[in-house]
């Protein structure tokens, strides 16, 4: 018997190899049905500096419905794993606002400095979403908590509205961040991505002093092109912004040379159906590794599915060496670095009933040739 079982993981192996899937061992954190909730969505990822691994969503009460949905209320949920993500906690709600109220569209961030970790989000009114909010109200507010032990206790929210919107601007509806994809750079500051409407635009918020106070960048040129994006801090301390197109084949991507201050023309990015994707920084050579590698996630197609990661050894010029994490439908992602070097990644899969964590280890994203 144990032979026979032998030769069918044998032959399973093959299959899955000729198939060009993984043997990537995939734990679903959050799912469609349980703990009160229609669905979940939007996921966040952060590594602690204890090693504890954090997993953000949004809890969707009702229906599946986006932020300001009628009848909709969501609530910003978290779950952790101190076993490198092989098994996750019960299910903490950091914000419930109110009955049809929404807390959502999560970022994080760890100031290397404090050990402090960051979750910015929103949270809207009944019915009031980036097309129904009103300019100059808090309507939609942008607010952020923290934690001083590892994700376990969170601060009271600490209100960023008036900095992450010009309040006296007739159009300014919302300001969003992320979702995912906050950094600190180098230098210390704490940069989060943000993108508006009206119009469509994106930018950042940033803090020079551990969070006391923020500041706002101007926006990237050519507004109207985008709005969901992340940021990755480039070896020479410059700051890439990848950003959702609004339509055609590819993303967008613009760099900033003064911490997120301005930014330049956008240039075209990574291949992929409209979607919220991940960029994180793998290795540095400064910092003693053996390359600098950057990676990205998002669906391979047509549309929503096929999740792949691939790696930019060229500081985001160009993306190569592409592996296939899974096969099935697949939408939004957030990247993480693990204490152990291994790339965790927190996606959303088979059409929304899931979000997913995956190890991505170095053996699978540069296999032995």
């Amino acid at each position: 018997m144990k032979r026979i079982w032998n030769v069918l993981l044998l032959v399973f192996m093959m299959v899955a190899t000729a198939s060009g899937e993984a043997l990537l061992k995939h734990v679903d954190v959050f799912v469609s049905g349980r703990d009160g909730y229609t669905g979940y969505r939007i996921p966040a990822i952060e590594t602690t500096p204890d090693g504890s691994i954090l997993a953000f969503a949004e809890a969707r009460k009702h229906n599946m419905s986006d932020p300001g949905g009628k009848g909709q209320e969501i609530d910003l949920v978290l779950k952790r794993s101190t076993d490198g993500g092989i098994t996750w906690s019960a299910m903490k709600v950091i914000e419930h606002s109110g009955e049809y109220w929404s807390s959502a569209n999560p970022a994080t961030v760890v100031d290397r400095q404090n050990g402090r970790v960051w979750v910015f989000y929103l949270r809207c009114k009944p019915e009031r979403s980036t097309d129904k909010a009103r300019p100059g109200t808090d309507d939609v507010a942008n607010l952020a908590r923290y934690s001083d032990d590892n994700g376990v206790n969170w601060s009271e929210p600490v209100d960023q509205t008036k900095v992450a919107r010009d309040m006296a601007d007739a159009q300014w509806r919302i300001s969003v961040p992320g979702p995912g994809g906050a950094i600190q750079d180098r230098k210390g500051r704490l940069i989060v991505p943000m993108w508006r409407f009206a119009p469509w635009g994106t930018f950042a918020m940033f803090s020079e002093d551990h969070g006391r106070t923020w500041q706002r960048g101007t926006q990237m040129p050519g507004n109207e092109v985008g709005d969901e994006d992340q940021l990755v801090e480039l070896s020479d301390g410059q700051i890439l912004f990848d950003i959702r197109q609004h339509k055609g084949p590819h993303r967008w991507m613009t760099v900033s040379s003064d911490g997120g201050c301005t930014w330049s023309v956008p240039r075209a990015g990574q291949p992929v159906t409209p979607v919220c994707c991940a960029i994180e920084r793998y290795t540095l050579k400064s910092a003693g590794d053996d390359r600098d590698r950057i990676l990205w996630t998002g669906p391979l197609g047509p549309g929503r599915n096929k999740l792949v990661v691939r790696t930019s050894y060229d500081e985001g010029q160009t993306f190569t060496n592409e592996r296939l994490i899974s096969g099935e439908p697949a939408a939004y992602s957030d990247l993480t670095i693990l204490k152990n070097k291994s790339a965790g990644v927190l996606w959303e899969r088979g059409n929304y009933r899931f979000i997913t964590f995956t190890c991505l280890n170095r053996e699978f994203l540069e296999p032995a040739r």
